[in-house]
């Protein structure tokens, strides 16, 4: 896997984090440095560790599903984008400003479980698996930090852009994938 498309995924799971971050802002009365760096540690460490979980676990199991790895692929990330697409139209925003552990937490974990199914995908390809976590973490805790002033600024609207985009990347990555396993195209 080619560093542009561990860019692209990482783009990808980044925007749940990023979604989540805007509402954030927008329940924030004003925004500091610290309500940034906060809300990006929580997101992008587990946006690192969600992926390497997947991948330890796709791994266990790679011997048994090495020869359906490729719709397997295209069917988690494809699952995983439709996800994302929907739930920017349908979906709400927590409003709960406050960034305690207890509040941090929960939506770090919702918000990394599509990375978690990314790290069993990625245990399936050819991937150098410390850049791949690292480009996610690191995407998400930018995109989280931002996402925090882009809510207290510009607002709802968007948080549905961001999931959407991400949803479809999702799916493209997906698509790519089983045609280029299945060798109808060569990328």
């Amino acid at each position: 896997m080619s560093f542009s498309e561990i860019l692209a995924i990482s783009f990808a799971v980044a925007m749940d984090a990023f979604a989540i971050s805007i509402c954030k802002g927008l329940s924030l009365k004003k925004t500091n440095i610290k309500h940034m760096v906060i809300t990006g540690l929580y997101f992008g460490i587990f946006q690192s560790l969600m992926p390497f979980i997947g991948f330890i676990l796709g791994a266990s199991f790679r011997d048994l599903i090495m020869s359906i790895d490729h719709w397997i692929a295209f069917v988690i990330l494809g699952f995983l984008g439709a996800n994302m697409i929907k739930e920017a139209i349908t979906g709400t925003c927590p409003i709960d400003p406050s960034l305690t552990f207890k509040v941090m937490l929960p939506l770090a974990i919702a918000t990394s479980i599509d990375a978690l199914a990314v790290g069993i995908t990625l245990s399936l390809l050819k991937v150098n698996l410390v850049l791949a976590i690292s480009s996610m973490g690191i995407v998400t805790f930018i995109f989280s930090a931002i996402g925090i002033k882009i809510g207290n600024i510009f607002g709802a609207r968007s948080k549905m852009f961001a999931e959407i985009i991400g949803g479809v990347v999702l799916i493209l990555m997906g698509c790519k994938i089983l045609v280029e396993h299945l060798g109808l195209l060569s990328f």
